[in-house]
């Protein structure tokens, strides 16, 4: 038997009490705060209604340790933690907890629990937002502060693990650009040829004839859905032609591909597929823009695109 299951049976041998969340919190706006108040440089970070902060103020208005919640915007009902003194904007809600029912830290992670729920209550056909209420009616489960205290623990525990695995994930991302990058820049000694004299560049079809089956079926955005016929089955990379111009894919199974992204007949004897996909990949081709509305680039670019011939 765990410590919790030890506490509940001691301190809660009938169950746990739910309550509504407004009867445990008070759940305040931040407020507007003028766009030219934002710095770079400030002392304390503005939140108003984003995932992270909007910039920086000399001005705070609420002090450290406070669970937020976006207010409006797309990520209206996005749960944040700030350990810091900082301005709440007006697209901002925070959470003040009576401390004498519910620890701090475990209103957030419940929150936190809930957050996809809130994001799925945004309403208005302008800029999203979340009703206070939304927040205010959720029914949370009341144990024993101790018992709080001790979830508390446990889920920070892994909150704390997450966060080193994280910055592990971005390091390790890094190093493998940084030897990419280095590996894939060629000198004077290499002979270079064009795109187009190793690949032949193909359009996609419209899928939606297709019936449903094993075969992905890739947009520029990745796969959107699994067909039962495929264009290609030789390895391809991927390149879109709307979109996401920066999306590269490498595949190396039978596939279709939509009009919204080019696929390459790849001449292996002169270039293996994957050694195509690796360089492409250091190629900023989200700069190769076409068009002034919605990306789009051109076989007749791509075409001209310099490649290392490495022996």
């Amino acid at each position: 038997m765990s410590r919790i299951d030890e506490l509940i049976a001691e301190l809660c041998p009938n169950g746990v009490e739910f309550k509504a969340l407004g009867d445990v919190i008070n759940l305040e706006k931040g407020q507007q705060l003028n766009k030219e108040l934002l710095t770079e440089n400030g002392l304390y970070p503005a939140y108003n209604g984003g995932i992270s902060y909007s910039g920086f103020t000399d001005r705070f208005n609420y002090t450290e340790n406070k669970t937020i919640i976006s207010q409006g915007g797309a990520s209206a009902g996005f749960v944040n933690f700030v350990t810091s003194k900082f301005y709440a904007n007006a697209h901002c809600y925070v959470v003040l907890p009576n401390t004498e029912v519910v620890v701090n830290r475990y209103v957030y992670h419940f929150l936190k629990l809930n957050q996809e729920s809130l994001t799925g209550k945004q309403h208005g056909a302008g800029i999203p937002a979340l009703r206070a209420g939304e927040i205010l009616e959720i029914k949370i489960p009341i144990p024993p502060l101790e018992i709080q205290k001790e979830i508390v623990k446990i889920l920070d525990t892994f909150t704390e693990l997450e966060a080193e695995l994280e910055a592990e994930l971005e390091a390790r991302k890094k190093q493998y650009e940084y030897y990419r990058d280095e590996l894939l820049t060629f000198g004077e000694g290499v002979e270079f040829k064009t795109l187009g004299d190793i690949v032949r560049i193909k359009n996609g079809k419209d899928h939606k004839s297709l019936d449903d089956g094993d075969y992905p079926v890739y947009g520029s955005g990745g796969i959107m859905r699994y067909a039962n016929a495929y264009a290609y089955d030789k390895p391809s990379v991927l390149i879109p032609r709307k979109g996401s111009l920066g999306n590269v894919f490498y595949v190396d199974v039978p596939f279709w591909n939509v009009d919204t992204i080019f696929y390459t007949e790849i001449d292996e004897r002169q270039m293996l597929p994957k050694f195509l996909y690796f360089f492409l990949t250091t190629v900023a081709l989200g700069e190769m823009n076409q068009a002034g509305g919605v990306p789009s680039q051109t076989q007749s670019v791509l075409n001209k695109l310099r490649i290392p011939i490495p022996p």
